[in-house]
């Protein structure tokens, strides 16, 4: 090849096209993928660690292992300020992203979609409208179907257990998976599961996003504070013919709406799949896709000045970000401040003293009330105050507790005080230095000597 040839070939432009085609839509992916199983994880952790469940038993929540009851103010009236403002916040704000990023109930409807059409064919799909599966000819087989159903059957049987986590401590919830005897247990707790079971394997097999699109109690609140300020997907109408005669995004969407033409109340639930199936093809032609997520009702334009439109754009979801945050980020900040001092000054141990008999109007038996509001041992200490030693009977000096729970002490008063008032303190004391004391005001309505 002569010379001249070579330097004709080194001025042809080579354009080579990276993975960033790619790459783009499928980093989205990959962080949503992320984000859920992050979500789906974060779920298991939350009771397993102590942070939040219920105990059923008691009827109570539970925090960090610690019994919350309604007197525990801060706690109560904290947590759920800063839940229900920063629900109202990420209503308002980021619409339905958490349906498309976080929910479990569309995780999982992916999942078993992407499942289906393994086993079925790509055109496999599951609908409520009466259509029946289009199953690849190839795959009509008892084994596809057999192996798609254990596959169900399998993941509602592990999903099951979650809620149970929420109502029992892990150990028991192993005891229940291993089949051994364990007291906390209920009776009816396996009667309880197979329900579970069978709901999430009927959601999983056969509602999926139907769920999402008309039952779903998240959406209803949503209406009641999104606007078109809210994340949305916008289009480029003004590059509309580079998608005259493609319907990529319509088609890969999972609440099967059109991307391109979404308003402020719809099915969408902001996952990204248009905008990284936009993206994928769009990019290997050397341009971005033409769907993206927005703040603010203005379109993308073909305005001159890209770099200018793209800082006041910048700017104009700042305000609005801040707009919908300024009252609603310091509600949520005053709630997680309550909730934080409720559970630096909570109160283990609580301590009551009330009547338990009269004699001809006058009081001898007094009930000292003792409760253990932490999950594990406890040894209280009590003693009485303010009264001759021989005139009181104590039906114990110390209380012992392995969990949460209530237990009462006797108080007998002899009748051997004289006519008036006589006041005594209870005192209260435990190992790890909790102290309280109650004070009560026995009235002698005439003399005993």
């Amino acid at each position: 090849m002569s010379v001249g040839a070579n330097q004709a070939l080194s001025r042809i432009k080579v354009t080579v096209e990276s993975a960033r085609a790619a790459s783009d839509g499928e980093r989205l992916r990959r962080y949503r993928r992320a984000v859920q199983w992050g979500a789906l994880l974060l779920a298991v952790l939350i009771p397993v660690t102590g942070l939040f469940r219920i105990d059923p038993a008691a009827g109570a929540f539970v925090v960090l292992d610690r019994q919350i009851w309604f007197s525990d103010f801060f706690i109560v009236v904290g947590f759920w300020l800063a839940v229900s403002s920063l629900l109202v916040m990420t209503y308002s704000t980021f619409g339905t992203a958490f349906c498309g990023w976080a929910c479990p109930q569309n995780t999982f409807s992916e999942w078993a979609n992407r499942m289906t059409q393994k086993f079925l064919g790509k055109r496999a799909e599951v609908s409520l409208t009466g259509e029946l599966i289009h199953v690849s000819p190839g795959k009509k087989k008892w084994i596809n179907w057999l192996m798609l159903g254990g596959l169900f059957l399998g993941a509602s049987l592990l999903l099951a257990l979650i809620p149970l986590l929420y109502f029992y401590p892990p150990d028991v919830v192993w005891s229940f998976i291993s089949v051994r005897d364990d007291a906390r247990l209920a009776a009816s707790l396996h009667w309880i599961y197979t329900v579970f079971v069978l709901i999430i394997l009927v959601d999983i097999a056969v509602v999926r996003y139907f769920f999402c699109r008309f039952m779903c109690i998240y959406r209803v609140w949503q209406h009641s504070f999104k606007t078109r300020q809210t994340l949305h997907i916008a289009y480029d109408d003004a590059r509309g013919e580079r998608c005259a005669s493609c319907n990529f995004c319509l088609s890969v969407c999972p609440v099967e709406i059109d991307p391109r033409n979404t308003s402020t109340y719809d099915s969408c639930i902001n996952c990204g799949a248009c905008i990284s199936a936009c993206d994928s093809l769009q990019y290997r032609l050397g341009e971005p896709g033409l769907l993206r997520f927005e703040f603010g009702e203005r379109k993308l334009s073909k305005l001159v000045g890209l770099a200018i439109q793209q800082g006041s754009r910048l700017k104009s979801n700042l305000g609005t970000l801040l707009g919908r945050f300024s009252w609603s980020l310091p509600l949520t900040a005053i709630g997680a401040a309550m909730f934080t001092w409720g559970l630096l000054s909570y109160q283990p141990y609580h301590l009551s003293v009330y009547r338990a008999d009269t004699n001809q109007g006058t009081i001898q038996d007094y009930r000292i009330g003792l409760a253990n509001k932490l999950y594990r041992e406890a040894l209280l200490k009590v003693r009485i105050e303010g009264l001759p030693t021989d005139s009181y009977e104590l039906s114990g000096s110390e209380m012992a507790f392995t969990t949460v729970g209530r237990k009462d002490l006797n108080v007998h008063i002899a009748p051997v005080l004289t006519k008036g008032l006589h006041p005594f303190v209870v005192q209260v004391e435990s190992q790890d230095g909790w102290r309280a004391s109650y004070r009560v005001q026995h009235f002698v309505s005439r003399s005993g000597r």
